[in-house]
């Protein structure tokens, strides 16, 4: 079945012919999803509102769950090829709910893109006392797989696709506190876990899935103007990070590097729909294309190495089945 991607084994670029500026429009182009179902979490805004037209025009018959229904009426409306359903990510049994529904349609699922999440939050938690960036982008997703997971073999050829991010550089996956109950919240190392738990997720999902002609991908979108991801981050932080200058303004330079909407959907799309990548998977992806790994410069392009780490990623499928109280069990 092919070699695994545990240490970065496959992150190398194929050579895909795009690059950051191609759009979800260039990847999808003579591509036909007829008769594919897919699912996108937060498919109703930013890059996610781009993914699921996107694979809609294409043909596919697009679910997505949303916690804001009423919102996400007004956001879908004219899209055809889409049915919409209440999920909540904070909420376990909500992601159940939604989960039995779909399995008793007795629908295969072709593409399950886990795009929901939330970025620089103040500290919160859900119900169980996990922190909610980390239940929100990896917890929920971890629960929504495993739960869907007979539709996914059903489809007899289906990919999982996981947003993640550049922000998995902010940190590694802390076994000991992942839920900041010793240590002072910071809401840059809460995002950044989150998002090499999601690397992570994607490179053991793919090793236990593939026999079941199941792949599973990681993806940075890029950084991208005008989606609701960072609402509630101060301007502090923004600013802190290079972002703003003293003022509050967007940095020139900043500006000139922040990719479209339908750019920053791209990728998605690229690990969703390239043929490309029929015979490869656990890799992370950016700019539609496999990664590189990254250099010990802070932030730089390209992907951890212990965020592709084969103890770490055993080490929290273990951790994540105990905190779902889900057995995901592969077979």
């Amino acid at each position: 079945m092919g070699q695994n991607n545990y240490q970065g084994a496959l992150q190398q670029p194929l050579g895909s012919g795009f690059n950051a500026t191609s759009t979800a429009s260039d990847i999808i182009k003579d591509i036909d999803l007829t008769g594919r179902v897919a699912i996108v979490t937060g498919g109703n805004t930013g890059i996610g509102l781009e993914t699921t037209k996107t694979l809609a025009a294409a043909g596919a018959t697009v679910i997505v769950p949303a916690r804001d229904i009423e919102k996400a009426k007004r956001n879908l409306q004219g899209i055809s090829n889409v049915e919409l359903e209440a999920m909540d990510l904070m909420k376990p049994d909500s992601i159940d709910a939604f989960a039995a529904k779909f399995l008793a349609s007795g629908r295969p699922l072709h593409l399950l893109i886990n795009n929901a999440g939330i970025m620089w939050v103040p500290l919160r938690r859900d119900c169980r006392g996990i922190e909610s960036q980390l239940a929100t982008n990896y917890l929920a997703p971890f629960q929504l797989t495993a739960k869907l997971w007979t539709a996914l073999k059903k489809a007899n050829g289906a990919r999982v696709v996981n947003v993640s991010s550049q922000g998995h550089q902010f940190a590694n996956f802390n076994f000991d506190d992942p839920n900041f109950m010793h240590r002072e919240y910071e809401t840059l190392q809460g995002y950044g876990q989150s998002k090499t738990a999601t690397n992570l997720f994607s490179l053991e999902l793919d090793c236990l899935a593939k026999g079941h002609n199941i792949r599973a991908y990681s993806l940075h979108p890029g950084s991208i103007n005008g989606t609701e991801l960072g609402r509630e981050a101060p301007l502090e932080l923004f600013q802190q990070m290079g972002f703003l200058d003293t003022s509050g303004n967007l940095l020139p330079e900043v500006a000139a590097s922040l990719k479209t909407i339908p750019q920053g959907a791209a990728t998605t799309i690229w690990c969703a729909t390239s043929p490309l990548l029929n015979n490869i998977g656990g890799v992370y992806c950016e700019d539609a294309d496999i990664a590189e790994l990254a250099s010990d410069i802070p932030m730089s392009n390209g992907v951890k190495l212990y965020s592709l780490d084969e103890a770490n990623a055993k080490r929290l499928w273990k951790w994540s089945e105990e905190m779902t109280s889900i057995s995901f069990n592969t077979i």
